[in-house]
């Protein structure tokens, strides 16, 4: 029974992904004048943020505190925080990184199905829920004009080992840092560079699976 709760669980997420986010392509072309403002802009922002706090889920996120500290202070990503304390991944994230995590908000929840996420919630799929929301954390304090400088020398695209061990793909589409996940659902960093003391946090707008 606790096997099938977690096929189902899996698959019920990933239909719900795949049905709510744009299809990742190999031939989708890299805008260089796009993708060139976009690192200016980034590090601009980036070296803003890293001496001062900056309002996020009506709260100011401070860069001397922890991802767990500020996370919780936010009002978007209590879904986020329930899973991560249900996870037991609290302690681990408020440790000494760095860490970079991509953080979706309620709202990129919310296109999950609730009895998928209800399920995730549930103890005996602790293990499931790990994996998923490990899957949002890269080692290391990686900022916007970081990913975007790794983009530009990769010809495109860039590819990071997740502490869930599957790989996130980056691409700049539009002016707009863009991850594809395993399973080829894009997702959008919509607030980046949110400085924690432990790493660095970039909001993004829908789920990310491994597969």
């Amino acid at each position: 029974m606790t096997k099938f709760l977690k096929l189902a669980s899996v698959s019920a997420l990933g239909l719900a992904l795949t049905a709510c986010a744009s299809t990742y392509g190999p031939d989708k072309e890299v805008n260089k004048a796009a993708e060139s403002a976009a690192m200016k802009s980034a590090e601009m922002k980036s070296a803003e943020m890293k001496s001062e706090g900056v309002m996020f889920g009506g709260a100011m996120m401070f860069p001397t505190k922890t991802i767990v500290e500020n996370a919780s202070a936010a009002n978007n990503l209590t879904t986020l925080v329930a899973l991560v304390k249900q996870a037991q991944l609290v302690e681990t994230l408020s440790g000494p990184g760095p860490f970079t995590v991509f953080a979706p908000t309620d709202t990129a929840f919310s296109f999950v199905p609730a009895e998928t996420t209800s399920a995730l919630m549930q103890d005996e799929n602790r293990e499931l829920l790990q994996g998923v929301l490990t899957y949002h954390v890269v080692a290391g304090a990686i900022t916007s004009a970081d990913l975007i400088q790794k983009i530009e020398s990769g010809g495109g695209s860039f590819t990071a080992t997740t502490v869930n061990g599957a790989p996130l793909t980056f691409r700049v589409m539009d002016g707009k840092v863009k991850i594809a996940d395993a399973n080829g659902t894009l997702s959008t960093v919509t607030s980046a560079d949110v400085m924690q003391s432990n790493g660095v946090v970039h909001v993004v707008n829908s789920v990310l699976m491994p597969k």
